[in-house]
């Protein structure tokens, strides 16, 4: 198994690379894609790199017309997103992960108490 201290300093070289050859946003895309199958690796690259860096990336792509890459980068972010959404148990309270916490009963008291 792979520690997050490893992952870190992974991600920070391919975050600091001066290897032209490859973009940066193309990097973290494909780091984001490969580390959704591990989940310390998942959770090492969210807390090191972190989605808004990846929702960057996805729109660097797009806006370099890679649009594979960029579709990768959006399907990564979405499956991070939803990971999180499962993790936090939000898909189990009443109304879904949309509406969090447990629904007030009807006690016919006005809704601002």
């Amino acid at each position: 198994m792979v520690s997050t201290d490893d992952v870190k300093r992974a991600l920070a070289a391919l975050a600091t690379r001066t290897d032209t050859a490859t973009r940066p946003y193309a990097a973290v895309i494909a780091e984001a894609d490969a580390a959704r199958t591990d989940l310390r690796r998942a959770a090492g690259f969210v807390e090191a790199v972190g989605l808004d860096r990846l929702e960057t990336a996805a729109h660097e792509a797009d806006r370099d017309g890679d649009a594979d890459l960029a579709a990768r980068g959006r399907e990564a972010l979405e499956a991070y997103r939803r990971y999180r959404t499962a993790a936090s148990g939000a898909e189990d309270r009443p109304g879904g992960p949309d509406r969090p916490g447990t629904p007030k009963p009807d006690t016919g008291q006005p809704s601002s108490r």
